[in-house]
């Protein structure tokens, strides 16, 4: 690897990610007056940016090694499947828009016997005041259900009504979309004005459309992504956001801070592996890693060298948040209307064992179309493309059988949609909740590896099968698997954990405000730092952890 020789440049705060962690981290320590860096590897999307057409979209995903620099970053392990995102703004770019509180006594402090146990060091109460923090800003609000235009989505009723009957809790979760602007009624295609710290893209912005785009990336500007929000209000208030900076690797420096080094995609579909880019510096007193939970526990354990006092328990306790997909099929009657509402619009919640259940809690929402669930149909291979899918599945199988390192999967789902043909015709349904996070993450010839996940869940994932399968039932239609089962089992698009926090350093990473046990002003502030599955969507508990990090620190 090759090293520039410029200067290195100093300041306060670096933050490496931009997603629900260090967009809020980046905005509190912002407005406080600190010089704040935002290194984020992927670019910036505007609305109307967002990928749309076939040649588009098969380009649209991240592996610089074959020249792409897309949204969606797929990852591939032995036993499952990963979806997360490459861009300003992280995952809240491809999300379904959820903010939904961790249940209180899922805050849960199982006995340390074993490796799947989770143990949190807070609870419900210490991140309430952040959860309001972060719902005010992101300005939540519920689907319109039976008003008007917005009764063309009989998903939301049918499933809501279908969880009632057996018993469950069902409602429309609070969301990160914009129906109503300005204190006026619902209505799609309103204009949203600019709050005062502006916009950081300077386009337009209108209310939600209905087209159910949300999880490709919405043109219309209509979810408030963390872009639109903390991110915006992060560099009206100074902070230095800079896309295509992937940071590898982390050095304490005599006397205090941190030496980053990162590098700069250049992007243009020339494909240059990111090892064999020149490597730059900068220095900080204090580091946030937000990269998502591959990204951050990649970056700590292939710089563990440099970390030699880190805890035992660096890449232990992942989940993939209970994460399972599945199809409704066969419903009577008219149009479900999945393609004209956002993606998510109701979520049935099954109670745990904690609270009143007889099992592991888990969520199960309705999904719209079209959607990344959509496009996992697609390349299955349920709508043609035989040749393209024969190929990419050799492939995948090869690299099972021969244990050959993980790893990212871009280019390849690039070819095999080929075209982008849209499936057709399944209301997916989206499940998460307690599963087992027995998951243990490693590096192995520079790739990520994920291991013992997610065998301890299978019980887990077979009852949430049976809901499914009943929910189906009560709506008249059927339920069926998700396709990828011919490869694994599950595909998450949730992961957590790697950098567990716990009371000390014998059960955790960082203490419960994120800071690593060991490493004074290293933080982590994402889904890493989660000693379990937080259980429902898991973005509003990493922005308040994130929002209570932050706090701590300036307080």
């Amino acid at each position: 690897m090759t090293r520039e020789d410029d200067e290195t440049e100093h300041t306060d705060v670096v933050i490496v990610g931009s997603g629900f962690g260090g967009s809020v981290a980046a905005y509190r320590f912002a407005e406080t007056g600190r010089n704040v860096v935002v290194l984020e590897r992927g670019k910036a999307y505007p609305p109307g940016s967002f990928a749309r057409s076939p040649s588009e979209i098969a380009g649209n995903f991240w592996d610089p090694s074959e020249g792409r620099h897309g949204l969606f970053d797929v990852w591939s392990f032995s036993d499952f499947e990963a979806v997360v995102s490459s861009g300003l703004g992280g995952g809240s770019l491809i999300y379904a828009n959820v903010l939904l509180r961790k249940d209180e006594k899922w805050f849960v402090h199982d006995a340390p016997a074993g490796e799947g146990h989770e143990s949190w060091p807070i609870s419900r109460a210490d991140l309430d005041p952040h959860y309001a923090a972060v719902e005010a800003m992101m300005d939540v609000q519920r689907f319109p259900k039976g008003r008007n235009c917005y009764r063309i989505s009989r998903r939301t009723e049918l499933l809501e009504q279908a969880g009632k009957r057996l018993g469950y809790t069902a409602e429309q979760p609070p969301l990160a979309v914009t129906f109503a602007a300005g204190g006026a009624a619902p209505m799609p295609g309103a204009p949203i004005l600019d709050p005062p710290y502006g916009n950081l893209h300077g386009r337009p912005r209108i209310t939600c459309m209905l087209c159910g785009e949300c999880d490709l990336g919405c043109n219309h500007g209509s979810k408030n992504t963390l872009d639109h929000t903390y991110l915006s209000a992060a560099a009206h208030r100074g902070a230095d956001l800079r896309v295509h900076h992937e940071v590898r690797s982390i050095t304490p420096r005599d006397g205090g801070g941190y030496t980053v080094g990162y590098v700069v995609h250049t992007l243009g579909g020339t494909a240059v592996a990111t090892a064999s880019l020149p490597e730059r510096t900068i220095t900080c007193d204090r580091l946030v890693l937000a990269a998502g939970t591959f990204g951050t526990t990649y970056l700590l354990l292939r710089n563990r060298a440099a970390l030699p006092g880190i805890s035992r328990m660096l890449g232990r306790r992942f989940s993939g948040n209970g994460d399972l997909l599945g199809f409704l099929r066969g419903v009577p009657g008219e149009s479900l209307g999945s393609t004209h509402a956002p993606v998510i619009t109701t979520a049935v919640r099954v109670p745990d064992v904690l609270d009143g259940g007889t099992d592991r809690g888990c969520y199960i929402e309705d999904a719209g179309y079209p959607g990344f669930a959509e496009w996992l149909v697609e390349a299955t291979g349920l709508a043609g493309g035989a040749s393209r899918v024969i190929g990419a599945t050799y492939d995948m199988i090869r690299n099972r059988l021969t244990d050959s390192p993980s790893h990212q999967v871009g280019g390849l789902v690039g070819r095999l949609l080929g075209s982008g043909a849209a499936s057709a015709g399944s209301m997916p349904l989206l499940g998460m909740g307690r599963d087992i996070p027995a998951g243990v993450m490693s590096v192995r010839d520079d790739y990520l590896q994920v291991e013992n996940y997610p065998d301890d869940s299978r019980p887990y994932f077979d009852r949430m099968q049976q809901i499914m399968t009943d929910l189906a039932k009560e709506m008249g239609g059927e339920f069926h698997q998700n396709p990828m089962t011919l490869l694994s089992r599950v595909v998450t698009v949730h992961p957590l954990g790697g950098a567990p926090m716990g009371a000390d350093i014998t059960t955790g990473v960082v203490d419960g405000w994120g800071e690593v046990f060991g490493y004074p002003g290293l933080h982590v502030a994402d889904g890493a730092a989660m000693p379990g599955p937080v259980g429902a969507n898991p973005s509003l508990t990493i922005a308040a952890f994130a929002n209570r990090l932050a706090e701590r620190v300036l307080s």
